[in-house]
């Protein structure tokens, strides 16, 4: 019925951002959607008939979470308008977007209803440079094979197990969600670098960033061995890091705490030590881990943890 529609118009705003949607069949809309809040990462299963919907400059003005969107397609089709570019993704492809941009977009059900599995994260959690991110937006993404049938496989899983989740499962999560999608978005910016110099460079300073977060918990990781993995010289990594606010070694230290700090506030871990959880990132001098959260956090991870579980 026609309140089915106004139903769907208002959940979506809430859960993920206001948009105009309009519909042919709004006066018998069957839709669905379940959303898997994991705490800054948003995963939603939607399944709906066709529909129009437009993300205007008013609604960015009056809302804008300043957020990625990702949409992977399972069924039907999805037309997108944004930044220039008019582009149709089908089955098994993956379309990436920015909500603090206008856009219009049309979902094409053909016999069946549109189905897919929309990822929404705040811009400020990916660690790739927007300018270059944006690239990407509004582009048709395979998700057949290679990084993206990794990605779609993945997606597909996390939202076909919502119901078992616990709540300390949330936080990580996120984390394996938002790693798999930078290494994805990495893996495609590299893939459209064109020939000249300064283009492969920023693709490779991305395709590195992705290295050194798979492998935080190798304490061998180093600026030398980064090089050596990339075929480049130490001296080529380090001009990399040039245009960035910290070195390679403090760009590795900075992930590492991070990972720390997570796992210091998991109630799950709660009895393992806090020298264990610094070996597992990396730190295999204590003190010096103490010394580095302090500075970083404030607090000795000992104090954080008690303030934080």
């Amino acid at each position: 019925m026609a309140e089915r529609f106004g139903s769907w118009h208002d959940m979506t705003a809430s859960a993920l951002i206001p948009s105009v949607v309009r519909s042919d069949h709004e006066a018998d809309f069957r839709a669905s959607m379940r959303v898997l809040d994991l705490g800054g990462v948003q995963v939603s299963a939607l399944a709906y008939p066709s529909l129009e919907t437009r993300r205007t400059t008013k609604l960015i003005r009056r809302s804008d979470p300043e957020s990625y969107q990702l949409m992977l397609n399972l069924c039907g089709s999805h037309r997108i308008l944004q930044g220039g570019r008019d582009t149709t993704s089908g089955p098994g492809e993956v379309m990436f977007f920015d909500t603090s941009r206008p856009w219009q977009g049309w979902a094409a059900a053909g016999a069946d209803t549109v189905k897919g599995v929309m990822v929404q994260f705040p811009r400020a959690l990916l660690p790739l440079p927007a300018n270059k991110v944006d690239r990407l937006t509004a582009v048709r993404l395979p998700g057949h094979e290679g990084m993206g049938a990794l990605l779609s496989g993945y997606l597909t899983q996390l939202v076909a197990g919502a119901t078992t989740y616990t709540a300390a499962d949330g936080a990580r999560l996120a984390t394996c969600t938002l790693d798999l999608l930078t290494a994805f978005l990495a893996h495609h910016l590299d893939a459209a670098a064109s020939a000249p110099p300064q283009t492969r460079h920023r693709a490779l300073l991305m395709k590195i960033h992705a290295f050194i977060q798979q492998h935080l918990g190798d304490p061998d990781l180093s600026p030398g061995a980064i090089a050596v993995a990339h075929h480049i010289s130490l001296r080529s990594l380090h001009r990399l890091f040039q245009d960035q606010d910290t070195t390679v070694a403090g760009w590795i230290r900075t992930r590492r705490l991070e990972r720390c700090r997570r796992d210091l506030a998991d109630p799950l871990l709660g009895s393992r030590p806090v020298r264990v959880i610094a070996a597992r990132w990396g730190f295999t001098d204590p003190a010096h881990f103490s010394r580095a959260f302090r500075a970083a956090y404030g607090h000795n991870p000992q104090d954080y943890r008690q303030q934080h579980q």
